[in-house]
């Protein structure tokens, strides 16, 4: 048992027994009898005193004496219990009762003990029975000052930074938990707790360029600019409890934190976070060279009770991340909501790849239709995805996932083989009219990670349809950076007699000179290209009220359908909405439209009650 907790100690057991003639009497009696206690005493080092069973000294060495700066005859007849300080917190008072009692072997307890002059003392107390004396035990204390000392200055050094001098990450966290677990208890403070978290941008650029040495100063210099941030934070402080300044650690690296105790609100901890800002925006000087650098700041407040170490690191690292993110140079509040979506979209990707093991990837098929005829020519295959948890989720909610950690190949492969089948059982189900090709979506990663050539050979072969009613589309931008193994695979597909579409054309580098080198053979021009024709031409710019369209649209369309055509292209125009556009359209040479004026993405059931019609129904 150790430390000097406070507590109240049974008041029945408090209560000083009065030191009668008798006690004196029994005292005296009881040294006479034991001759080889006073030669111990006399001999040994160790401060040492003998207590009876009621608690009071009967006799004393000299040690115990020079320890405790008292006279020999003071001590006796005095409650040993005060001059150790055993009775301060009830379960030491306990433990050193059951020893007086005989219930009990030993005591053994750390002490800080008060000495005349005002200096505190370390001693360790040792209570046990004396050998064949039923009626005293020994007291003992040992001064343990210096190996304290040692002990203190070896742990500041463990929980400290060698560098800035802070407090190191394990003694943060140690702060931390101590923090919450006190602030959930304590009705005086606020109850609640902020963390200022931040990065310095472009450390690791100091370091290499300057050498590790100036990148040291750095961090000290930035320690010292944080600390007086947090000092100053604590000293202008003037509302809610007075808990002093926040506690500023290094956490590693360049990574640094400001601990706000009963913060007042996201207010508070913005003002800290601003005053960081401005105070790292200030040139360093250091060693002869001249450093700007910036951070980024993450900023969470919240209530102690309803929160965790873990839980508030992981929150300050996320809005870290996001200032990061958002530019670099700031700080950013912790946003529950956009924190919701970045876990919904962690775990829609944590089980991506089991989704499509599970069948949980359905496609549906919006039509491409003759603009001249209305006739279902082809159908693009989308995708969806049927979550258990979040319903039935879009393309826009997944395939960047799924490219950014791979499973893009699979999906991929899972899509095109179920279009792939669809279309050829469409083709065996309505043999009186000619077949409409399918068209799949192709993310760029499919071709570098996967033989994209080799699964389209195969799946074909699989599925007996033939290769000129697959058609694969790519967006602009990534077929216009298309080199190397790309472009060698989408001629060997071209060569196969597969048809590949530039998908969104007009919105991404509209590099015209690539047309003539790539083997492409339709391109869909991008939606905002057909929005524009429902808008009338503006006042100002010399229209009438004649209800006329702007003219600029339909000339930017009209040039990309002839020069298409110029090159033996198809061309398609998506988000088609209206008859009005759809008659632009035709009247402007477009080959097939598709969008909502003929149908939204549908079932293949839909789809074959489609094929059945002359033309397709507009919607």
């Amino acid at each position: 048992m150790s430390g000097t907790s406070q507590g109240p100690a049974p008041a029945a057991d408090l209560v000083r027994p009065a030191i009668t003639e008798r006690h004196v009497n029994a005292s005296v009696q009881l040294a006479g009898e034991s001759p080889t206690v006073p030669a111990a005493f006399s001999a040994a080092p160790l401060a040492m005193a003998v207590v009876d069973r009621d608690g009071l000294v009967v006799t004393a060495n000299e040690a115990m004496t020079t320890l405790l700066g008292k006279g020999a005859r003071t001590l006796v007849g005095r409650v040993a219990a005060e001059l150790v300080d055993l009775a301060t917190d009830t379960r030491t008072w306990h433990a050193y009762r059951e020893v007086l009692r005989g219930r009990h072997a030993r005591l053994r307890c750390t002490r800080r003990l008060k000495q005349p002059d005002g200096t505190s003392l370390w001693v360790q107390v040792s209570v046990a029975p004396l050998p064949d004396e039923e009626r005293a035990v020994l007291l003992s204390v040992a001064d343990i000052s210096a190996h304290r000392q040692l002990q203190d200055r070896l742990r500041h050094l463990q929980m400290h930074d060698p560098v800035t001098r802070l407090p190191n990450r394990a003694l943060f966290f140690e702060q931390l938990a101590t923090a919450l677990e006190r602030d959930a208890y304590d009705e005086a403070g606020t109850g609640r707790i902020g963390l200022v978290y931040l990065d310095l941008d472009g450390f690791k650029a100091v370091n290499d360029t300057l050498g590790h040495r100036i990148g040291d100063r750095l961090l000290a210099a930035v320690a010292e600019r944080l600390t007086r941030c947090a000092d100053e934070a604590g000293h202008h402080r003037t509302t809610g409890p007075a808990s002093g300044a926040p506690l500023v650690a290094r956490l590693g690296g360049d990574e640094f934190a400001l601990l706000v105790e009963d913060s007042t609100g996201t207010e508070q901890l913005a003002d800290l976070a601003d005053s960081v800002l401005k105070a790292l925006q200030i040139p360093f000087d250091l060693a002869g060279q001249r450093l700007s650098v910036s951070a980024s700041i993450g900023v969470v407040e919240r209530q102690s009770a309803s929160t965790t170490a873990t839980g508030l690191m992981q929150a300050a690292d996320t809005t870290l991340y996001w200032a990061k993110a958002d530019g670099k140079a700031r700080w950013t509040l912790f946003d529950p909501e956009r924190n919701a979506h970045r876990m919904t979209r962690q775990a829609l990707s944590s089980s991506l790849r089991a989704a499509i093991g599970r069948g949980e990837f359905v496609l549906e098929y919006q039509p491409l239709v003759g603009m001249a005829d209305g006739e279902v020519r082809g159908v693009e295959a989308l995708v969806r995805w049927h979550h258990p948890q979040f319903g039935v989720l879009a393309p826009n909610r997944f395939i960047a996932l799924a490219e950014e950690d791979g499973s893009i190949v699979q999906l991929g492969r899972h899509i095109l083989a179920t279009a792939c089948r669809q279309a050829r059982q469409w083709q065996i189900d309505h043999p009186d009219r000619a077949p409409i090709f399918v068209s799949v979506n192709v993310a760029v990663r499919q071709v570098w990670d996967s033989d994209l050539v080799a699964d389209v050979a195969e799946i074909l072969s699989e599925t007996g349809l033939a290769p000129h009613l697959l058609q694969l589309e790519l967006t602009e931008s990534a077929l216009m950076g298309s080199a190397g193994r790309p472009l060698q695979a989408l001629k060997a597909l071209s060569d196969m007699g597969v048809r590949i579409a530039i998908d969104d054309f007009g919105t991404g580098y509209s590099n015209l000179a690539y047309l003539s080198r790539l083997p492409v053979s339709v391109l869909k021009l991008d939606g905002a290209f057909v929005r524009g024709f429902q808008y009338e031409r503006p006042q100002e710019s010399g229209a009438g009220d004649d209800g006329q369209p702007n003219p600029a649209d339909e000339i930017i369309v009209e040039a990309l359908v002839q020069l298409a055509h110029r090159l033996g292209l198809t061309v398609t125009a998506e988000g088609v909405e209206t008859d009005a556009q759809a008659s632009r359209l035709r009247r402007l040479g477009c080959d097939t439209g598709q969008g909502w004026l003929y149908s939204r993405a549908v079932s293949p059931e839909r789809i074959a009650e489609l094929l059945g019609a002359a033309a397709c129904p507009q919607a």
